[in-house]
């Protein structure tokens, strides 16, 4: 399976944050819904959750 990287740089925010998180898709769609939450003061919605998961990208190895 394919890991996954949900990166806030890609996302519009005020805050600037940085934060990167991979893994497998429901682990990072979670910890991604989390930290939207917590840290951005969005809702867990199906909406949020949706524009996460469209936002997400297969992690590149190096």
């Amino acid at each position: 399976m394919t890991r996954k990287v949900a990166d806030c740089r890609d996302m519009p925010s005020e805050s600037g944050c940085t934060l990167t998180i991979s893994g497998e898709e429901d682990e990072v769609l979670t910890a991604a819904t989390q930290h939207a939450v917590a840290s951005h003061g969005h809702e867990d919605t199906a909406e949020l959750r949706e524009m996460i998961r469209g936002g997400l990208k297969d992690e590149v190895s190096v």
